[in-house]
């Protein structure tokens, strides 16, 4: 398998927010947090009721998000559905 080019490239922006921005927006709560690695963007993981981070990716094209909890620094690609 090949090495994804947007994984490659993602750059490494200062997050927006200590939380889910939506989340904290609403007063609603979140399991897991990813940042966008677009724009910095705070969102919550799919198995979060509102699912924000998959919901940001889809409002604004933005590909590779990142973990966003302490100890874990993997990446995600929605477009070409991988990890790295």
């Amino acid at each position: 398998m090949t090495a994804c080019e947007d994984l490659k490239k993602a750059d490494d922006p200062a997050p927006r927010a200590e939380g889910c921005e939506e989340c904290l927006a609403n007063g609603t709560s979140w399991v897991h947090l990813r940042r966008c690695l677009s724009c910095g963007h705070i969102g919550c993981c799919d198995s979060s009721p509102n699912k924000h981070a998959t919901a940001h990716f889809h409002a604004v094209g933005h590909p590779v998000i990142q973990s966003f909890e302490p100890g874990e620094n993997w990446r995600w690609c929605y477009l070409h559905e991988m990890v790295g």
